[in-house]
């Protein structure tokens, strides 16, 4: 609020009304708009913006805030991540999205958008990131959708779940994609073959090795476009929040790329950021609505 003047400031109750906002500025021409809150709040706004010239400008304020740590803008600080917008370095990075709605960080067909699907936002700001872990037990007990995963090339592999990288990191400071680059116009896909626990174990052991790749029970590769098919309806998640559930999804890069102000180097390494995120749960002194800054 100290920098209140600078902005004039919109307060959203839904993500529909982010998504309407950031789109009317950037049809207005306006040079930046600044999303503070979390994952959630970023895609709604980038959905708006996406196809525009109109820059993104991020203050993190939500649970996990994984795009903010992909680009290196600090997540402990908003007077910091205020600084990285006003150095003014614009990055261009790739834009895909699942069933034509936009996501710049991650997606993820089955469990973890199951996972997301039972979190309710109650727990989650209670809780934080324990919220997911608890919604994630009950999940891994019920029986899992069959899927089949066709590229644009024509690779065909079979599976219980999909998750696909746009970045290296997910769930905060994973790095579960680690070939990864938001500008290399790739999705990096990792299939799951095998649910239950069996799903987390092998999940837990590749990133001790050194990438979730390595579990005998996944299979990882990059792709320009795929459709994930499913013996049923399943949950998809876009960044963090549920998109909806569907029988077929089909993943593509946009038309534009996405504008965003970051910082030419990172502002934390990735250890030091969630050592500070842990300490530092949960966050003290001020309130986190969803609110867009132009």
């Amino acid at each position: 609020m100290q920098h209140a003047n600078r902005f004039a400031m919109y307060a959203t109750n839904t993500g529909q009304e982010a998504t309407e906002l950031a789109k009317r500025f950037a049809l207005d021409g306006e040079p930046v708009v600044v999303a503070a809150g979390g994952d959630g709040t970023l895609n709604a706004v980038i959905s708006g913006l996406a196809g525009s010239r109109t820059a993104l400008g991020v203050m993190p304020a939500g649970t996990m805030n994984v795009f903010a740590r992909e680009l290196g803008i600090p997540s402990n600080s908003l007077v910091k991540a205020l600084e990285v917008i006003d150095q003014g370095l614009i990055r261009e990075i790739d834009l895909f999205s699942a069933n034509d709605a936009p996501f710049v960080q991650m997606a993820g067909v089955g469990f973890d958008a199951m996972v997301i699907e039972e979190t309710k936002w109650e727990t989650k700001k209670l809780l934080g990131p324990l919220a997911y872990l608890l919604s994630a037990v009950k999940v891994l007990g019920e029986k899992p959708p069959m899927m089949e995963v066709i590229t644009k090339d024509g690779r065909r592999e079979k599976g219980v779940a999909v998750l696909c990288g746009n970045g290296s990191l997910y769930g905060g400071q994973f790095k579960l994609f680690r070939n990864a680059s938001n500008l290399d116009s790739m999705l990096d896909v990792i299939v799951f073959k095998e649910s239950g626990y069996r799903l987390v174990i092998d999940a837990l052991h590749g990133i001790a090795q050194g990438g979730i790749d390595l579990a005998a029970s996944t299979t990882y590769f990059q792709t320009e476009e795929l459709t994930v098919k499913s013996d049923r309806s399943v949950p998809v998640e876009i960044d963090g929040e549920l998109l909806g559930r569907f029988e077929e999804v089909r993943f593509r890069q946009a038309s534009t790329r996405l504008r965003v102000l970051a910082p030419e180097h990172p502002c934390a390494t990735p250890f030091t950021d969630a050592v500070k995120s842990l300490l530092q749960w949960p966050p003290q002194g001020y309130e986190t609505p969803a609110i867009e800054i132009r």
